[in-house]
């Protein structure tokens, strides 16, 4: 029984905040008058599906990310309503919306979570000054060599941590860790996060030009190898902590 709690507490922390997460890139591109194909909550095999005249929307099997999907953004289109066709400054808030979300969902939660144990909002405001600066030291120590990837913890360890929750404030405190590093991490600048694709409409800005798209695309590939790799050293790392 504890390990389908244990499940649950997963499922629905990354669900819920992978939901905001690509809500935020889905509102903002509809703002910008940008054509939706695809509006996806997880990955793998289909669950559910709904498709309108704009937009498919669905939710898949594995709740561990999700997607959406722009025309004219994997590839580059000439048709009204292109994400490609949009100017930089739409391009990028279109882009940061998702981690922005995350990161002021965490600080809301966080405020109200000190609000409630304490009873006096001023003090949750107060305090959700230090999550913001340890939020920007540890972004800070990840560029100056004080995070190694020996420090990360990846989905496995973020479960066994979930795991470890034993009531509602620890839960909801989990969640805003979880959504804030989620967003921090999602804006570093390195391809083919969301940060990276910014640096790259930055560089675009600057040149007065796009990058080549084969030499985009390669960019993007090679960042995608290399968090892979990432992500498969910090996996085994997680279990090595679980069973140590």
């Amino acid at each position: 029984m504890s390990i389908v709690i244990t499940v649950l507490k997963i499922v629905i922390i990354l669900g819920f905040l992978v939901l905001i997460h690509e809500t935020g890139h889905f509102l903002v591109a509809r703002l910008c008058k940008i054509k939706v194909n695809e509006f996806s909550i997880g990955f793998g095999p289909l669950i559910w599906k709904k498709e309108t005249e704009k937009t498919k929307y669905a939710i898949r099997l594995i709740p561990l990310g999700g997607y959406v999907s722009m025309l004219g953004e994997e590839e580059r289109s000439e048709e009204e309503g292109s994400f490609s066709k949009a100017s930089i400054p739409k391009r990028i808030a279109i882009v940061a919306a998702g981690g922005l979300v995350n990161i002021l969902f965490a600080i809301i939660l966080y405020i109200i979570l000190v609000t409630v144990i304490t009873g006096n909002f001023i003090t949750g405001l107060t305090s959700s000054g230090d999550i913001i600066n340890a939020m920007w030291e540890s972004i800070k120590l990840i560029f100056t060599g004080g995070v190694t990837a020996d420090n990360l913890v990846g989905p496995i360890g973020i479960s066994e941590i979930v795991a470890q929750t034993t009531g509602l404030i620890d839960f909801f405190y989990i969640m805003a860790i979880i959504s804030l590093s989620l967003g921090v991490t999602n804006l570093l600048p390195f391809p083919p996060l969301d940060g990276g694709k910014i640096l790259i409409y930055i560089i675009e800005a600057i040149r007065r030009k796009p990058l080549k798209e084969n030499f985009e695309l390669k960019l993007q590939m090679i960042g995608f190898v290399a968090l892979i790799t990432l992500s498969i050293y910090v996996a085994f790392n997680d279990v090595g902590r679980i069973i140590s």
